[in-house]
């Protein structure tokens, strides 16, 4: 198995010519029936021997821990960090397999958080501060060693969780504020996910790799506080409500067909649906409004799909150039 960065680092050893690099992926894209720039790819698995290896190094790691628990907490989350690290110097630094590589970066920024919890005492108003800041700070350092791409995710998330933990700590009676909070903080993760994206807009390098992660953390962290604050969840089905979150799925799937990533659709799936259920149910006099709104989202989705290059298209053609050329580019299929 090899990777886009695979080829790159062949053109760069000069193996390949970038044309014939390029021929290549051209072919490929060609015989799948759509362009590879538009498929939103990610290494994940590189093949069953990343299942096995992850099983074996969970059994390693928890064993580990569930043995040096009972003599000493802090002691057995640092052993497991260790291990994580240790493990991860074998199977990402010299194997380069993907997914041991996300496994040991979340068991090693796991191990952190837990370890650094305990040594201000469990009764500490700072404990969780204290250990989201020393997560952050493990997910810096396996960064500056690894270079996994979901780690700048993970790091980002560490650093959002610390802002949000001293908001807490702060101002603990105010839910309005934590949520605007969360909601600055998908902006920032958005904000940091375009910058990778406008730096490999082929997305054939690690870079995309990145985005893809930063984005699956933004749109949640984006799109909850919103939904939240018009009173969903707490019951405020008013007709008004209703339809805006349908309009707002509207705008989040023009971003994503703009930008071409689909994490903002997926993320917002849920309120979505909940929103057409309710109209379907209280307006629509239907009995069986889930079914009818499965349909109608489901075949929606699959239509959009189907056309996915061809509306972007439209919708890319139509932006300022400036803004263009930060975007991921048109190939036809």
């Amino acid at each position: 198995m090899y990777t886009d960065e695979d080829l790159n680092l062949a053109v760069k050893k000069g193996v390949f010519s970038a044309h014939s690099v390029e021929e290549f992926r051209q072919l490929v894209s060609s015989s799948h029936g759509s362009s590879s720039v538009d498929e939103e790819n990610f290494h994940l698995v590189g093949g069953f021997n990343d299942i096995f290896i992850v099983i074996a190094c969970a059994l390693l790691l928890f064993s580990s821990l569930w043995v040096l628990m009972s003599i000493n907490e802090s002691l057995a989350y640092f052993v497991f960090a260790a291990l994580s690290w240790g493990l991860a110097e074998v199977f990402v630094k010299r194997r380069k397999m993907a997914l041991p590589a996300i496994v040991l970066l979340l068991t090693f920024v796991g191990g952190a958080f837990n370890f650094a919890g305990p040594l201000l005492g469990d009764q500490s108003s700072y404990a969780v501060i204290f250990s989201t800041a020393v997560s952050t700070l493990a997910a810096y350092l396996h960064w500056r060693r690894f270079k996994v791409p979901i780690t700048v995710a993970v790091g980002t998330g560490t650093a959002l969780a610390l802002l949000g933990s001293s908001v807490m700590s702060f101002f603990p009676q105010s839910a309005g504020f934590l949520l605007a909070t969360l909601f600055l903080c998908g902006c920032v993760a958005f904000a940091l996910a375009m910058y990778w994206d406008a730096g490999d807009t082929s997305r054939t390098t690690r870079k995309s790799d990145v985005a893809f992660w930063l984005h699956l953390l933004a749109a949640p962290l984006i799109i909850h506080p919103i939904f939240s604050n018009l009173g969903i969840l707490d019951g405020n089905e008013s007709l008004s409500n209703m339809l805006l979150i349908v309009l707002l799925y509207l705008l989040m799937t023009v971003v994503s067909i703009s930008i071409d990533r689909r994490a903002f659709m997926v993320s917002s799936l849920v309120y979505v649906i909940y929103a057409l259920v309710s109209l379907f149910d209280h307006y629509g006099g239907v009995g069986y409004s889930f079914a009818v709104t499965g349909v109608v989202v489901g075949a929606s989705l699959l239509l959009l799909s189907f056309y996915w290059h061809t509306v972007r298209s439209v919708f890319v053609q139509r932006l300022p150039e400036r803004i263009q050329v930060y975007l991921p580019v048109i190939k036809k299929a």
